[in-house]
């Protein structure tokens, strides 16, 4: 496909504090071997280079285009923010977050696939995160499944392939759908998204590792982690799309696995902030929304559970105690891993 045939993408980058990798996520983006893209970067308001540097790349490559927030807005209303800005004539959208990359060949194979494959709304890829290749659970022979039936199969607690927004494409109507592609404040909304825009288009995959997810103490997964947010958007997502797409008994079991991650995910928080008011009461604000009620109980048959787990693995009892304890004020770089 000759660039003058290719189908415009939008490529979009909102960033906050992005200095120490935002210049190789750039380099990344300006060195694809597809050709008709437009890369928008969104600074949101960062307190670093980070603003400097998207400038710098915007004189030397008229494909950029730097839009500096006037107010700093949360990390999923800044991405939504972005998606406004999509030209009208692109027909699909990219996301590469600030700490991220993508290799060489990304927008051609996601493209090329996305053009030979009509139905699918979003098309997804193998990502690098750490020394793991992750989003690796369909065979290879599935390459486009029906909406419903992967959405279905992923809140069952199947292989999740949904990816990060640096691993995905996007068709750009599906974007424009909503006022908000992401259409809740948690962090972890681009899941959500992927739900929506399922309930009547297809899902694709390329099976290649198309992209590289960064892995530190300061990216929002490490942060989620810490803190149970990802559990409460599964929570989240069971309940807004687990009426439409499951059975009543199908539901109740994954409310309960769902009910129990979640409280095993917050035991660290217990022992080592029990007096946080904000995070108990935010963790009660949030639970009501989904239609729950904090348990005490709960958490605290949870905590036994994990103490008694721990107590019974090898290594020494100091090391045991600061696994489950951990350090309040510090967020251990890691990517989905709550085996402990």
């Amino acid at each position: 496909m000759s660039p003058k045939e290719q189908p415009l993408v939008s490529v979009l980058t909102p960033v906050y504090n992005g200095e120490p990798y935002l210049g190789e996520c750039i380099e990344s983006v300006l060195n694809q071997t597809y050709q008709n893209f437009e890369y928008i970067i969104v600074n949101n308001c960062s307190k670093d280079r980070t603003l400097e540097i998207a400038r710098e790349y915007e004189k030397k490559d008229r494909r950029v285009r730097v839009h500096d927030n006037d107010e700093f807005l949360g990390v999923i209303a800044n991405h939504n923010h972005a998606f406004k800005m999509m030209s009208k004539s692109a027909k699909y959208c990219k996301v590469v977050s600030g700490d991220d990359f993508i290799f060489p060949e990304c927008l051609a194979r996601l493209v090329d696939f996305a053009e030979a494959n009509p139905s699918v709304g979003m098309v997804g890829s193998y990502s690098i995160a750490g020394k793991r290749v992750e989003f690796n659970g369909l065979t290879y022979e599935e390459k486009v499944s029906d909406g419903r039936k992967i959405s279905r199969a992923t809140l069952l607690g199947g292989p999740y392939v949904f990816g990060a927004p640096s691993s995905l494409l996007y068709l750009a109507d599906c974007v424009r759908k909503t006022d908000a592609f992401y259409p809740s404040p948690n962090p972890h909304s681009d899941t959500t998204a992927c739900f929506q825009s399922l309930l009547d288009s297809d899902f694709g995959y390329v099976h290649q590792v198309l992209s590289y997810t960064r892995i530190h103490p300061a990216s929002q997964t490490s942060k989620s982690l810490k803190h149970g947010t990802i559990n409460l958007a599964k929570l989240s997502d069971l309940a807004r799309f687990g009426p439409k797409l499951l059975n009543s008994s199908e539901y109740n079991q994954c409310l309960s696995r769902l009910t129990g991650e979640y409280y095993w995910a917050i035991v660290p928080t217990l022992l080592a902030e029990p007096r946080n008011k904000e995070f108990w009461n935010r963790q009660k604000t949030e639970l009501k929304q989904v239609g729950l009620e904090f348990s005490y109980t709960k958490l605290l048959k949870a905590t036994f559970l994990k103490g008694m787990k721990l107590v019974l693995a090898p290594g020494s009892a100091l090391r045991k105690l600061r696994s489950i304890w951990g350090d309040p004020k510090k967020i251990k770089a890691q990517y989905y891993d709550q085996s402990t």
